[in-house]
């Protein structure tokens, strides 16, 4: 295992015990009302806090003094939860201490976690509502998290808010993480005040997105979430507990999924590049797959939080719901739908690109196929040939060298011929680097960790089957619905989907791709990606057939300027 630098070191712990967090004081010129009971269509009590402009204050006046738009969100996380006062100012959430933030974060005590600052909205001339989730916080009954339930819940909840004296009758949603994912739960009961969602990095498909991505189970976030909150709150069933007793993708699962296609009002969606672990596909999939008419998807590679309380994003998220929350006519209609942040390297992005689809126009599938010496051409190879690497330590690498600057932006697939020995079934990792000057550009990942490769996608091998209805030329999808085991000396075709990028790569540039069963990094807070695990395979080796009739390729997205 890599060991850490001194410096390296330091400065992560400079990190947890200092985060660059600046919160400021509660605003003035805020009617707060805290717990407000709200009755379900069942008869349970759900209970909100509400944050709107005070009469003759700087929100009050930008609406006239009359009624104001709702923006809302709701989650597990119990809405009282808010940074805590001590002598010197006010302690964030833990979690800030935990993953590392790439650049400062500015927002006020009244905000919860991954929620919107009701002092940044309050004064623009907006009601803010904070609900908590049946069976959490101060809502009564026992809830049933990532259910149907929840989002007549949530419906229940934007009616009261649409009918209330104060408000204009349009209700906004907004939020981080689950409090992006509970949106299209909402937006799919078809709530009459709901006017527009921005789910801001929310997963849609929580087996394929998160807890079995390629059917391969993730064993470190996963489980930690799940007993937060599990301890935390009042729930029908252990969401930990199901996951590992549900290998493929059954009925259970599926009652845990979004009708993506019943959501049919304006939506703008963050489409993170660094959130691969976690929200990345199903954020991008949610786009694809909402019947929404007027739908927009807003990409980054910065880091999560710092990014969603930033001035770039904020100010998007309010001209989006200005114009469909206040009626503005500030030409909102006429932006193009994909917003895409292409990335030469970790920092700041090289180049901001409108499209008007994803992937965008233009965008030319190359394959690279995969030769005997590790080298990634365009020529496939005529020889018949094979390698392998064993299951618990191996890994098998492959490198393209840039000729012609370009863009690489969309999914890459991996597509081969392979052969198990020793098992039956296997973990594969196909994971894709960038280097530069012989030295492997970082990218921002997952839990604040900041040297991620470009892409990777997982593939439980056994897991055959392709999904006809939500596969694509560019995007395979697997049912996950049943395993079929290799037979011993069995060669199968199999394909692996890995995640949206926005890479520019130059001339000179390698690109690298790595085949393996085991995940990339470390679990620990200094060289690993502390909370990601993933069970993977450590018996028996893979195989990899090359050239003549088998195919092994990599499919990689190079777009037009």
């Amino acid at each position: 295992m890599k060991l850490a630098s001194p410096r390296v070191v330091a400065r992560r712990l400079h990190g947890m015990a200092l985060p660059p967090i600046t919160i400021t004081p509660p605003p003035t010129g805020v009617i707060a009302e805290w717990n407000i009971p709200i009755t379900a269509r069942d008869g349970i009590v759900l209970r909100a806090n509400v944050f709107r402009p005070a009469p003759g204050s700087a929100g009050d006046l930008l609406r006239g003094g009359g009624p104001v738009p709702v923006i809302m969100c709701a989650h597990p996380y119990n809405k009282d939860a808010l940074p805590k006062k001590v002598p010197w100012g006010y302690l964030p959430s833990p979690q800030y201490r935990v993953f590392h933030q790439p650049e400062p974060i500015t927002f006020s005590a009244w905000t919860g976690w991954e929620g919107p600052d009701p002092a940044h909205w309050v004064a623009l001339g907006y009601a803010v509502m904070v609900c908590d989730l049946r069976g959490f916080g101060t809502s009564e009954g026992i809830g049933t998290m990532l259910s149907k339930q929840e989002g007549e819940d949530y419906h229940d909840l934007i009616e009261w808010a649409g009918t209330q004296p104060w408000s204009n009758g349009k209700v906004g949603l907004l939020g981080v993480s689950y409090l992006a994912l509970s949106q299209y739960r909402a937006a799919a009961e078809q709530p009459p005040h709901l006017a527009a969602i921005c789910p801001w990095e929310g997963f849609s498909d929580v087996y394929r997105d998160f807890a079995k991505p390629g059917g391969v189970r993730e064993r470190g976030f996963f489980a930690m979430w799940g007993k937060i909150t599990n301890r935390s709150g009042r729930t029908t069933e252990d969401l930990y507990a199901q996951a590992l007793s549900r290998p493929e993708l059954d009925d259970w699962w599926k009652s845990r999924m979004p009708e993506l296609s019943r959501i049919n009002v304006p939506m703008l969606v963050c489409g993170s590049f660094s959130d691969h672990l976690l929200h990345t596909r199903g954020s991008f999939e949610a786009f694809r797959r909402v019947s929404s008419k007027q739908k927009w998807i807003w990409t980054h590679r910065g880091g999560k939080w710092c990014v969603f309380y930033g001035d770039e994003a904020k100010a998007t998220q309010l001209r989006f719901f200005e114009h469909f929350l206040a009626g503005a006519d500030n030409g909102w209609d006429q932006v193009p739908p994909v917003r895409i942040a292409i990335h030469a390297t970790g920092d700041a992005p090289a180049e901001i690109r409108m499209a008007a689809e994803w992937p965008p126009p233009g965008v030319t599938w190359v394959s690279l196929h995969l030769g005997s010496d590790g080298q990634l051409t365009e020529n496939p190879n005529t020889s018949d040939t094979s390698m392998a690497f064993v299951n618990s330590n191996g890994s098998l690498k492959f490198r393209w060298q840039v000729q012609t600057a370009c863009d690489l932006i969309g999914p890459m697939t991996f597509n081969a011929d392979v052969s198990l020995e020793g098992t039956s079934d296997a973990t594969l990792l196909a994971a894709v680097r960038l280097i530069r000057n012989g030295i492997e550009v970082p990218f921002e990942g997952s839990y604040g960790f900041g040297r991620d490769v470009v892409t990777h996608g997982w593939h439980r091998l056994a897991h055959r089957e392709l999904d006809s209805e939500l596969s694509t030329p560019w995007q395979p999808v697997h049912t996950h619905s049943k395993a079929e085991p290799f037979r011993p000396g069995e060669v199968v075709p199999i394909t692996v989907a890995l995640l949206p990028a926005a890479t520019r790569v130059r001339a000179g540039d390698v690109l690298e791709l790595e085949l393996r069963s085991q995940w990339l990094f470390a679990m620990n807070p200094f060289t690993g990606q502390l909370p990601a695990r993933y069970a993977t395979s450590s018996t028996g080796s893979t195989r990899l057939h090359l050239g003549g009739l088998h195919l092994a390729e990599l499919r990689i997205p190079v777009a037009g300027g």
